[in-house]
């Protein structure tokens, strides 16, 4: 249980048509936002539009949330992290994460097999670049540096960083990959956070987690007096990952709402998104579920609900959905006071 939630911005993907974030991004920073997160899949990448919104901010953390592992070597993910880390004055949160079969198989052309290993090998890998003790050297099986029977030999970063230990977040839905993030990391970044069934699903995973350990869940929040119809945003977003973000016999979004306690109506609306009745698919999320993962609602409602989050685990809060000052500012007031 948090005794006093910190908050953050969450942008998601950049998307072409959509505007400049950089004025909602700085007004975030002058409200006392904590940090803005960026997104990647098989668009837009996450640390082009940080280091955009870096340059016009001054204090405001800048999270990944999540670069994909399968993207790059774990030593190009280390410099461009140093990189932005040092450009901006140490204000970077490294997120990353092992994505799906279907995106790392279908996009990347890498074999996804033994995430929890091949994140745990990568992690790795970029400390010893941070720390720059000595020419980096890997065994494998996954990234073995140098290339063996090679004539690649063992190299140290030529740039000192700013900080050799950059605060790592993993992004994690199953209870393995969750127990690897309290072991390895210093904060979890959970994208669907049911709060009222989080410790029952993850107490056992989160118990070796360290003090400080940062339960980062995005969570989509919307200020209307219209629930119904912001519910229904939540549900948008539910039928794509529920559906067709995930291969039907691998689909680690619709395991997780499964473990929540809905894998009849997870097994359901995979099968119809899949078979094309995209909109019976978004008609068979139940209101339960989009309202459990979301604040959603007048303020009112919102503040009500808001208890929930502060008796869960979670200790920072993400927001997804707000695009103008004066609700960035109503979000601000609700969750810091």
């Amino acid at each position: 249980m948090a005794d006093d939630l910190r908050l953050g911005l969450n942008l998601g993907y950049w998307q072409r048509n959509a505007d400049d974030a950089t004025e909602l991004v700085q007004a975030a920073e002058r409200l006392g936002y904590e940090s803005v997160w960026t997104a990647e899949a098989y668009g837009s990448d996450a640390f082009t539009p940080l280091a955009w919104y870096g340059a016009r901010t001054k204090t405001i953390k800048l999270g990944t949330s999540v670069a994909q592992l399968s993207a790059r070597p774990p030593v190009t993910t280390a410099m461009t992290a140093m990189t932005l880390d040092h450009l901006t004055g140490g204000r970077l949160l490294l997120g990353v994460g092992a994505s799906g079969p279907q995106v790392v198989e279908g996009w990347y052309g890498q074999p996804f097999a033994r995430p929890l290993a091949r994140t745990r090998e990568y992690v790795e890998i970029m400390r010893k670049v941070w720390r720059r003790e000595e020419p980096v050297t890997s065994p494998g099986p996954h990234y073995p540096l140098p290339l063996p029977d090679s004539l690649g030999k063992p190299l140290k970063l030529i740039t000192h960083p700013l900080r050799t230990e950059i605060p790592l977040y993993l992004g994690a839905e199953g209870p393995k990959n969750v127990a690897l993030a309290a072991e390895i990391a210093q904060g979890w970044l959970p994208l669907f956070a049911f709060p009222e069934k989080i410790q029952t699903m993850y107490g056992e995973a989160l118990a070796g987690a360290a003090p400080g350990f940062d339960i980062a869940a995005m969570v989509m929040v919307l200020v209307t007096d219209d629930v119904p119809a912001a519910l229904n945003v939540a549900k948008m977003m539910l039928t794509l990952y529920i559906g067709g973000m995930g291969a039907k016999t691998r689909n680690f979004h619709a395991d997780i709402v499964g473990r929540m306690g809905y894998a009849e109506d997870a097994e359901k609306i995979q099968a119809l998104y899949l078979a094309g009745r995209k909109d019976e698919a978004f008609a068979a999320i139940p209101d339960e579920l989009a309202d459990g993962i979301s604040l959603v609602g007048p303020l009112g409602r919102i503040r009500e609900r808001l208890e929930l989050w502060r008796k869960s685990p979670v200790t920072n809060l993400l927001v997804m959905g707000p695009r103008d000052e004066p609700t960035l500012k109503a979000i601000r007031d609700l969750v810091l006071g």
